[in-house]
């Protein structure tokens, strides 16, 4: 290509859209209550723990108020849905959003099915996916939001572009792939996974890639199109080479081999992270809205 990769970045749509939710706090006055986001989590090293801390540092800076909800991540399984349980009846509780992915003996599908609709902010319960489907959300998923977003602030995907979504889970990557199907977005859609056998033979010919599979250096010249550009979802984290004691984030795009060879792609860190916070924060005042609202 012989330019260099043009950079997207998160920060500028996330600052648009958390003035937005600013703006909304603010006009409901100083006589109404804030809005209150309780965030559940093993209180581990994960991914989702660099999440967690931009969720509470961003709903503090909003004047949403922030409850750390952490479980035993050697408990009983029950300990989630009990949670959960307690959560969704508490009256001061507007939105709840829970680690994900989990493991055994967590049963996150489940548990979340116990929640509201209306507090399911991450949107990922079976009743929330399935209003999705049909076109009638009440939460769209934060991280398919920001995804989507970047599609549309950037101008990645004119009508009828062939897009690639690689993963496939039922909270991330199918919610992405609905969401660029959608009428007004009309890409063609594939989809592929980790059990794909021929992932250059999937990507061959995309003008768009958003990855979602959390495999550090899965994207690379030898299998992503030469100009393709590519929205990184996936989120890892590595030992920094710099200092093997701590850990750094990564996506699943190698950056600097696809430098000059991409069109255009999402770094990682600041790249769809504080768009998704962004779009967590927003749906957190539908939530409240709703709940305000309610006789």
């Amino acid at each position: 290509m012989g330019t260099s990769t043009r950079a997207l970045a998160g920060p500028p749509i996330a600052e648009g859209i958390l003035a937005g939710v600013r703006s909304r706090i603010a006009g409901a006055g100083e006589a109404s209550a804030p809005p209150t986001l309780a965030s559940v989590h093993r209180r581990l090293e994960t991914p989702f723990e660099v999440y967690r801390r931009r969720q509470e540092k961003t709903a503090r800076s909003l004047g949403i108020r922030f409850r750390d909800e952490p479980i035993d991540p050697v408990g009983p399984a029950s300990a989630l849905p009990e949670r959960l349980d307690a959560l969704a009846t508490d009256p001061d509780v507007d939105a709840v959003i829970v680690e994900h992915p989990l493991p055994a003996p967590f049963d996150l599908s489940e548990a979340l099915d116990r929640l509201p609709l209306v507090k399911d902010v991450d949107g990922i319960s079976s009743p929330s996916l399935g209003r999705l489907w049909v076109h009638r959300p009440i939460h769209i998923p934060a991280v398919a939001r920001a995804a989507a977003e970047f599609v549309r602030a950037y101008e990645l995907c004119p009508p009828g572009t062939r897009a690639v979504v690689v993963g496939r889970s039922e909270t991330v990557g199918l919610p992405i792939a609905h969401l660029l199907l959608e009428r007004g977005v009309d890409a063609t859609v594939t989809v592929a996974h980790s059990r794909t056998t021929d992932l250059s033979a999937a990507l061959r010919g995309a003008r768009l890639i958003v990855s979602c599979v959390g495999h550090p250096g899965l994207l690379t010249r030898a299998n992503v199109p030469e100009g393709a550009a590519i929205v990184d979802v996936g989120l890892s984290a590595v030992p920094d080479p710099a200092d093997a004691r701590r850990l750094r984030s990564v996506g699943d795009a190698d950056a600097r081999d696809l430098d000059g060879w991409a069109g255009a792609l999402t770094p990682v860190p600041g790249g769809v992270g504080p768009v998704t916070v962004a779009m967590l924060m927003e749906n957190v005042v539908r939530a409240w809205s709703i709940r305000r609202s309610s006789p």
